[in-house]
């Protein structure tokens, strides 16, 4: 699995410099920017302290959708809860989820937002579950790169369990789950716009390995039911 940091319009150098640090420091190396040249700044090179590499070999996007075109799952980070997503895990919850769907990912994204604002809605709706740091207190809260840190460090945990080359990646089973999932609710009368249909895709995307091959035989049945009727 290759795991991507994706920063949304980061402001600050120096965050960006020691964002970059701490991807490297946790065995990363896969930055991407969103609508941003503070990579180039030289603060960001100071704060990177030997991983200046990582800042010169970072992808720079217009925009989040743009980032993400080659990506399975997509996990937005957010210190506010918003009422886009319903659900949102502590961000010590969230190796349980990727374990669970064991092969069905290649390529996963982790989403920072920017300094003031964070994510916008729609860029969390882009998010296939959103995760934010548990605090004692709600204020000061976590900078930037300290939140990438975090999550880094957690994600680093995953290493020796799931790189295992010697498995099938089957990654495409989620995306063939996806839209089957979608032609099966247009046939019923969902609309995309709809709480109910946003609901349901939303939890889609956190079952495990094991639920992706169940519902899919299942959604099977049901596309040819309705083929037929």
């Amino acid at each position: 699995m290759q795991i991507h940091f994706i920063l949304v319009e980061p402001a600050v150098p120096e965050n960006v410099g020691a964002a970059a640090r701490a991807i490297k420091t946790m065995g990363f190396n896969s930055l991407r920017l969103i609508n941003t040249k503070a990579h180039i700044d030289e603060k960001a090179s100071w704060l990177a302290h030997a991983s200046n590499e990582i800042l010169e070999n970072a992808q720079e996007y217009k925009t989040l959708k743009d980032a993400t075109q080659d990506i399975d799952w997509i996990i937005g980070t957010s210190a506010k809860k918003r009422r886009v997503n319903e659900d949102y895990y502590p961000s010590d919850k969230i190796n349980n989820l990727i374990l669970a769907k064991a092969n069905t990912i290649k390529n996963l994204a982790i989403v920072f937002g920017r300094e003031e604002s964070g994510l916008t809605n729609e860029e969390l709706k882009l998010c296939d579950i959103v995760t934010s740091v548990p605090m004692k207190t709600t204020y000061p809260s976590l900078n930037l790169a300290q939140s990438v840190m975090i999550y880094a460090y957690t994600l680093s945990m995953l290493d020796y369990e799931i790189k295992k080359p010697d498995q099938k990646t089957d990654q495409a089973e989620l995306n063939i789950l996806k839209t089957k999932t979608k032609t099966i609710l247009s046939d019923i009368g969902f609309k995309e716009d709809s709480n109910i249909y946003n609901r349901i895709m939303e939890r889609l995307m956190i079952l495990g390995e094991k639920d992706i091959h169940l519902l899919l035989s299942i959604e099977h049945k049901i596309l040819e039911t309705l083929k037929n009727n």
